[in-house]
């Protein structure tokens, strides 16, 4: 006589298991219908940007006389339109671009060193009012740069304690201290709350261990904290530098006549100019070669300091 075991019935199977957001995100993101849209706006925002190379590079009788797409089929390009605008006289905008990389590098480097020790402090120093103080500096965010203009600028020309104006026609520096103050005030609020909340995340643990082995807050900040924070130094410092190479209203209100930045130049083409078409195309893609060689030179860091934020457990 044989026996059997009975068998236990099949267990149904779960018809799938349920999509997360984020993968529902990027699955509506990539489809089909997605990359068409995704296209048209490439092609949306590049042909005018093409059609405005190819008028800096064409005669000045043509681009005002015909249309930038008829250099497929008559083909003119000149060199003359860069010629005229880095060294041509009153539209040349070689001293401007000078000026240029000399206010945004020193506007960049301020508040960023000013940032890294001032988020340090929020994040890992523990003081009395350090919550009072850090809500202060983010509602700082939302006060309008125009609001702050002309109490800057009077304090600039008539400073208390009788103090060195730092506006004016005799102003030190070149009256490059006044926009290199100014853009650093205007981007320490926004620095600060980045970079804590970048900083906030490194795991304590790291910092337990740097103070048992004897570090001290310089120790840590330097040699632990900076390291970890580098790519998301870089990004800020990314975004700071567009912002302040492509900034006009600042340069107009607080930069000297010597001191003026390549926007204001170009306003005054389209002022002063604003019939030679070819200057202004020209003059527009000189301006754009610094940005875009720091944002390639840069680009992985600004890729890393956007994933900054996400720790391993």
């Amino acid at each position: 006589m044989t026996t059997t075991t009975p068998t236990a019935p099949p267990q149904p199977t779960p018809a799938g298991n349920p999509k997360s957001a984020s993968s529902a995100a990027a699955g509506a993101l990539s489809n089909r219908w997605a990359s068409a849209v995704a296209l048209v706006i490439a092609l949306l925002w590049t042909v005018p940007t093409a059609g405005l190379l190819i008028s800096s590079f064409r005669p000045e009788g043509e681009v005002k006389s015909n249309g930038w797409w008829n250099v497929f089929t008559d083909p003119s390009f000149t060199l003359d339109n860069y010629r005229d605008v880095l060294s041509g006289g009153s539209s040349g905008l070689m001293t401007n671009l000078v000026n240029s990389i000399v206010i945004s590098v020193p506007a960049v480097l301020i508040p960023i060193s000013l940032a890294t020790m001032a988020a340090y402090a929020f994040a890992w120093m523990d003081f009395k009012g350090r919550d009072t103080l850090f809500v202060a500096v983010f509602a700082l965010q939302i006060v309008p740069i125009q609001v702050t203009l002309v109490p800057l600028l009077t304090l600039y020309v008539d400073p208390p304690f009788n103090l060195i104006p730092l506006a004016g026609t005799d102003a030190p520096g070149g009256g490059f201290y006044t926009i290199w103050l100014s853009h650093s005030i205007f981007a320490l609020p926004l620095a600060i709350f980045l970079l804590h909340n970048f900083m906030h995340e490194i795991p304590g643990e790291l910092i337990e261990s740097a103070r048992v082995d004897g570090a001290g807050h310089v120790q840590i900040f330097t040699r632990v904290m900076l390291p970890l924070m580098m790519p998301a130094i870089a990004a800020f410092g990314i975004f700071q530098f567009l912002w302040v190479w492509n900034d006009l209203l600042v340069a107009l209100v607080f930069s000297s006549p010597q001191a003026a930045p390549m926007t204001v130049k170009l306003v005054s083409l389209v002022g002063e100019r604003g019939q030679d078409w070819q200057l202004l195309a020209s003059g527009a893609f000189v301006s754009l070669i610094i940005p875009l060689i720091v944002f390639l030179a840069l680009q992985r860091y600004f890729v890393r300091g956007l994933l900054a934020g996400s720790v391993k457990g």
